[in-house]
């Protein structure tokens, strides 16, 4: 009976496991820079670990946004504060699969999954009404453009309307 409930509770604990496992939604920046930055190297800069960590030093010099951030928690940039390049490196030079990888630096560094892109918003379909002021501002944002006047949410829609043919092209 014991070797029963011990297999049951092994069985539980694995299926517990494989449903855990990191996918790509939870932990998107790194899955993409992960990806990015091992697919640009060769076979034989893959099997160096120092290599690799020059070259994501490398890499890290063009990266913006999210992706600098990521830099920046890694260690892959002057300014960095920590360094855990390591923890990218070694698993990279032994194939380690990118999702292994990500598990592994989210352990050292809650932060890195919590980074995520952002959504871009398709001004043809949605309601400008609906959105959140900041949303709206990220719009003009997007677009170069100011609203010195704007106050209020209309404002901002306002402006949106009237700068929209110059920047969202209606194709049938």
């Amino acid at each position: 009976m014991n070797k029963v409930i011990l297999c049951g509770f092994v069985l539980i604990c694995f299926a517990f496991s494989w449903c855990s496992a990191l996918k790509a939604a939870d932990c998107e920046v790194c899955f993409s820079v992960i990806e990015k930055f091992s697919t640009g190297l060769t076979s034989d800069e893959k099997k160096d670990v120092k290599v690799i960590e020059n070259k994501f030093r490398t890499f890290c010099k063009t990266a913006k946004g999210k992706e600098h951030r990521f830099c920046y928690y890694l260690g892959g940039l002057e300014e960095s504060a920590t360094g855990i390049l390591s923890e990218m490196s070694k698993p990279l030079s032994w194939s380690t699969p990118v999702d292994k990888v990500c598990e592994k630096l989210k352990k050292k560094d809650n932060q890195i999954c919590d980074l995520r892109y952002e959504k871009s918003i398709d001004v043809k379909t949605v309601d400008l009404k609906k959105l959140k002021v900041r949303d709206l501002k990220k719009i003009l944002s997007d677009w170069d453009e100011t609203c010195e006047d704007c106050i209020e949410k209309g404002d901002f829609i306002k402006r949106i309307e009237v700068l929209k043919p110059k920047y969202v092209r209606e194709d049938l």
